[in-house]
Formats: structure tokens, C-alpha cells, sequence
């Protein structure tokens, strides 16, 4: 661990929300903690170097784990890392499958993704690569049981989902996802599509992390539609809906 990642892990710890991406972290490990248990079965899409898939591994010893990430070199470090501890598959996850180009950001490889999108960074480094495309529906066995899944897919959260339909509505999993302006719209995505898509067609009601550990109160598609719009959020969670 380097310094860097020492101060974080600081931050965190002492509840010193100096971003918004050090308060995400931390309500994120909360969720999680509180969310699993010992033998929960949990998928990690956009898994990256596995900080998320650590913590599923942790909290759901005894589940089965899932993961995928499909740049090459960390995919390779991946399977080496987790090769008796979770499936780790090197595919970009979408509503459909095939081959597609990808845009490796060399230079800050958590921007990667499947279009170029705004990146938050100075002058990026992009090279175009080829890599598999599956869906969730094809990959992740139709007898298994899913409690918890993480999307970081850079914009193409929609098209994982909608990949997902299948999965998704049979076992109504917690869902914590990013999606924010500068990524999702270049996908054509809108706040509203991607609210209905999972309250009505899936059953799920949809929390801020802060909403969700805190006071329980869901959100509305209004409210949804302005935290997105005005960039006030850009990591929610997904639960089963509790109403009728």
C-alpha cells in the first residue's frame, strides 16, 4: 500500500469526507458490510483491481463470487489473484453479445470503457482495443442465486442491466451502481429509462448511499432525474421494494 492509499484509508476510517469519491467509498464498505451475509453469491462488473470484490470475499466468505473486467492485463492479474476464490470472466458486460472496440484510457484505466465519453483528466492517453461482449443472462448459471451486484461500466450501466433482465427480475438483487452525466449519456442513457427499467420492469426502489444507510426514504423519479441532471450524485443502491 503506498502512502496515497495509507491517507485514504485514514480518511476513511476517521469519517473525513474530504471528496465526494472518499464518502462513497466509505458508505460503500458500509453497505456492504451490513448488506451481506456469510454465504451471499455477488457479482463485481467493472471489477478493476478488486478493492469491491475484497470486501464481497470478506463479508460473503462462503458465497460465490462473479467478477469481470475486461481489460486485459488486469484480468490477467485478477485470475491470478482470485483463482480459487471468485470466477473471474474478461468480458465487457451489454444487452447484447459479440465483439466490440474498447477505449483503454493507458493513463487512468478506471475511465475505460466502451465509448469514449468526458474524461476528468488532462490530455488521456486512449488506445482502441477488442475485446468479447456477453450478457449477464448468458454468463451467470439460470439455477443460481444472486444477492448482491456492483456495476462500474463507466456509462454502460443501462446495457448491463438490460443484459441482466432475466437474472435481475428472478432474483431482485441489491444493485449499487454509478451513473452520472459525462458517462451514461453517451450512451444515449436517460435518468428516466434506466428508473423505470428498474422500479417497474424489476421491482427495485432506488436510494442515494447516504439516503440508503441513513433515513431508508427512496427516491422518487423526479428526484432521481434532478441528482443526475444537477450532478449532485453519481453512485446509488438498488434494493427489493418493500411496498406492494
Amino acid at each position: 500500500m503506498n502512502f496515497k492509499d495509507i491517507i485514504r484509508e485514514l480518511l476513511i476510517f476517521f469519517h473525513i469526507d474530504l471528496t465526494k469519491n472518499i464518502k462513497y467509498d466509505r458508505l460503500t464498505r458500509t453497505i456492504i458490510k451490513n448488506s451481506l451475509r456469510n454465504n451471499s453469491n455477488c457479482i463485481d462488473i467493472g471489477c478493476h483491481k478488486g478493492q469491491i470484490l475484497d470486501l464481497m470475499i470478506k463479508y460473503a466468505p462462503a458465497g460465490k463470487h462473479y467478477a469481470f473486467e475486461p481489460i486485459p492485463y488486469l484480468f490477467d492479474e485478477l485470475q491470478k489473484k482470485y483463482k480459487d476464490k471468485a470466477m473471474v470472466y474478461p468480458f465487457a458486460l451489454s444487452d447484447t453479445s459479440g465483439k466490440t472496440s474498447f477505449q483503454l484510457v493507458k493513463n487512468a484505466p478506471a475511465y475505460s470503457g466502451i465509448k469514449k465519453r468526458h474524461y476528468d483528466i488532462a490530455n488521456p492517453n486512449i488506445e482502441e482495443i477488442f475485446v468479447e461482449l456477453r450478457t449477464l443472462d448468458e454468463i451467470i448459471p439460470k439455477n443460481e442465486i444472486i444477492h448482491f451486484i456492483k456495476i462500474d461500466v463507466e456509462g454502460a450501466e443501462f446495457c448491463v442491466l438490460k443484459g441482466g433482465k432475466n437474472l435481475l427480475k428472478k432474483n431482485k438483487p441489491i444493485i449499487l451502481f454509478e451513473f452520472g452525466k459525462g458517462a451514461s449519456d453517451y450512451y444515449g442513457t436517460k435518468p428516466s429509462d434506466l428508473f423505470i427499467f428498474l422500479t417497474q420492469e424489476i421491482g427495485l426502489q432506488i436510494f442515494t448511499l447516504y439516503g440508503y444507510t441513513r433515513a431508508k426514504q427512496y427516491l422518487s423519479q423526479l428526484e432521481f432525474e434532478d441528482l443526475y441532471n444537477s450532478e449532485k450524485e453519481y453512485y446509488f443502491i438498488a434494493v427489493p421494494s418493500i411496498e406492494k
